[in-house]
């Protein structure tokens, strides 16, 4: 699947699928705002943030900012359930729970 969208199709799929995660998340009691949507540097080399596919979301329960990975955990499992390119970075070697992309290239 990964090889049928182009990476403006993915962009726009991207989108598409974040604006679901993003009530989810408030559904649940919980607010978000947004980290880097993209960035031109202060990521890994081949960053899916310099192609407008992977994003850092802040969470946040009753005021209090959530840095840790486990916290994340129901969002990134819920963002992976939305499509099979869906990556969520709490699955990563070097856990990033706020990151939520879609696969590029063998890139999450």
């Amino acid at each position: 699947m990964d090889q049928k969208l182009t990476l403006r199709q993915k962009q726009s799929l991207f989108a598409r699928l974040i604006c679901e995660l993003i009530p989810h998340i408030f559904d649940q009691g919980y607010e978000v705002t947004l980290g880097d949507a993209w960035a031109k540097s202060g990521h890994c080399k081949n960053s899916n943030h310099y192609i407008r596919l992977a994003i850092d979301l802040n969470l946040f329960k009753d005021g209090k900012y959530l840095t840790d990975t486990e916290s994340h955990k129901p969002f990134g499992e819920y963002w992976e359930s939305l499509h099979p390119l869906c990556a969520w970075g709490g699955r990563f070697s070097q856990p990033d729970g706020n990151h939520y992309s879609l696969k590029h290239n063998g890139r999450a």
